[in-house]
């Protein structure tokens, strides 16, 4: 009989013998991480690179249960091939990998790996550890049973939450041993094919029903001075502080010393930064220490808060943009933090997350009829890291739905011309037209692009709608005078910002696709396909390339 040592049963003592009750892991770092995904960062926007190769994110997030069976993601793998994701968001659940404390159990996390490299998709995983979605809903049985151990939240009232209290030393071990185990398991499965790419650590944090923590602890820690730390970086960053934030700090003085009350002010206010601080020192613990052994990239989600709302009433004190500069104090080890849409003015939230360099991922977007036009132009526009619409496997099928047709279109688009908008970062333009937005303008190079939906030019057959669908596209400027048109249901005319006396013409046009770098022509474009060469366009079923040349004439 053979006698079969799992790696989980390998695992389990390494980490008990570099473990006492107290420490933190501590595991050697990996020797050679030139090969492991990494972020290159820059001025304006970010680079994720894999094996050493610039990747942009096509991706797809499962619904929260899909991944948790070989049986269960039987009939998504095809599907999800059949729509051009290259990249699936999965997430990973602490009770499954540590059913009983200390007894880790990854074989279905292995096999699912394998699945995955086998279909050629890479993954991001998503860590359900403490919190998922503000709630510890998939804590180990063990953890839940025993809350005198691992504390829970108080609301104001004194009740508690189903929320791991991040207060608490044993529950912050507790999460960080098993998300160290993960980490190590992950060095030792993936390491030499490096189909994870990143990791996103716990799941849209927040508190909720109240705007913050009422456990003894927490109590105790409010009373506080605010750490040192804290204060030294609102001193060095004060010139830089996003305004929502720098506006309740000066309300009270600008103060540097005292308790959180007497730096920030009584209020609900306060009790989020508090609990920011706190959320954010507990999460980048976790970090820090799994990117001390394997360190891929790791990012932070966000639950945007509705309008209006007041803490307490969304999921408080997580990476929201009046609470970036307390994430970016303590989370210093978090390479990003993300936010999740379920709602619309992506223009308005893309803005306040790209501010200070924080590098663009949008890991979870409600799978509608706007995602192909938002993947286009937050890539193109933002230089994004990626796209991901959530419960991307909805109907397992192969058979595609329209918007999922849509956006098997849009990523197959998207991932020709990938080489190009990386070769020309810095002149490369994204454009949305929904109900809101019915016309873009901008520059690149000498030329003045207006962009309008092609329901202006009554080519549509629903043009007297006032409920548009979106449409959206990409423009990369390669030469002085010639570019690429990627998207779809998107109009564009031209004007010389040199030579405003000149009127600018279409000098050649032409629809095709790319295999490998090379540019293959499908069909010459003139005469309607043009308007007689006066706009570059196409329709909102026609996603396509085009490339094209302009020029000047009086």
């Amino acid at each position: 009989m053979k006698i079969r040592i799992s790696y989980s049963f390998l695992l389990f003592y390494i980490i008990l013998f570099s473990c006492s009750n107290s420490e933190t892991i501590k595991i050697q770092k990996v020797a050679n991480t030139k090969n492991i995904p990494h972020l290159i960062k820059q001025e304006k926007a970010s680079q994720l690179m894999v094996d050493d190769k610039p990747f942009l994110i096509l991706g797809g997030e499962l619904g929260n249960s899909t991944f948790t069976s070989l049986e269960s993601m039987a009939p998504v793998w095809g599907k999800l091939k059949k729509m051009n994701i290259n990249t699936i968001l999965a997430p990973v659940y602490w009770e499954l990998i540590e059913p009983e404390q200390g007894n880790f159990d990854f074989k279905l996390l292995d096999d699912l790996i394998t699945e995955a490299r086998a279909h050629n998709f890479k993954l991001i995983i998503l860590w359900f550890g403490s919190w998922k979605n503000s709630m510890s809903s998939h804590t180990p049985s063990w953890i839940k049973t025993n809350y005198q151990k691992y504390p829970l939240a108080k609301s104001k009232e004194g009740i508690s939450q189903e929320i791991l209290s991040p207060f608490s030393k044993e529950n912050l071990q507790a999460d960080l041993k098993a998300f160290s185990a993960l980490m190590q398991n992950i060095k030792y499965v993936d390491s030499t094919d490096r189909t994870i790419i990143m990791i996103q650590a716990e799941n849209e944090i927040g508190m909720l029903p109240s705007a913050r923590d009422y456990h003894s602890l927490a109590n105790e820690k409010i009373s506080k001075k605010i750490p040192k730390e804290f204060a030294d970086y609102l001193i060095e960053n004060k010139q830089n502080l996003n305004p929502e934030f720098l506006n309740v700090w000066q309300k009270n003085g600008f103060k540097t010393f005292g308790t959180w009350h007497e730096v920030f002010g009584k209020g609900k206010q306060t009790d989020e930064i508090f609990m920011a601080w706190y959320y954010a020192k507990f999460t980048n613990e976790i970090v820090k220490a799994g990117k001390e052994i394997y360190p891929l990239p790791m990012f932070v989600n966000a639950a945007l808060n509705r309008p209006n709302a007041k803490p307490g009433e969304y999921p408080s004190a997580g990476p929201l943009p009046h609470l970036i500069d307390v994430w970016k104090a303590a989370g210093t080890s978090i390479d990003m933090f993300s936010p999740d849409f379920y709602f619309p003015n992506i223009k308005y939230w893309c803005d306040l997350y790209t501010r200070q360099n924080n590098p663009l991922f949008i890991p979870e977007h409600k799978f509608d009829n706007t995602v192909s036009a938002k993947a286009l132009f937050t890539i193109g526009h933002y230089k994004s890291l990626g796209f991901s619409p959530f419960s991307i496997e909805q109907i397992p099928e192969l058979d595609l739905l329209p918007k999922e047709e849509k956006l098997a279109k849009t990523y197959n688009v998207i991932n020709q011309i990938h080489p190009i908008l990386h070769q020309n970062q810095n002149k490369v333009e994204g454009v949305l037209l929904d109900n809101e937005n019915k016309k873009t303008v901008f520059t690149l190079g000498d030329y003045e692009f207006t962009a309008s939906h092609t329901y202006n030019l009554g080519w549509e057959a629903n043009s007297s709608s006032n409920n548009w669908e979106p449409s959206g596209a990409i423009i990369v400027q390669t030469k002085e005078n010639e570019f690429y048109y990627v998207g779809f249901g998107v109009s564009f005319t031209f004007k010389n910002k040199k030579n405003l006396n000149g009127k600018v013409g279409i000098l050649k046009a032409e629809k095709g696709y790319f295999e490998g770098n090379q540019w293959k022509v499908y069909q010459h474009l003139n005469g309607d396909q043009t308007h007689q060469g006066r706009h570059i366009r196409s329709f909102l079923n026609d996603v396509n390339i085009q490339r094209f040349e302009l020029y000047t004439y009086e």
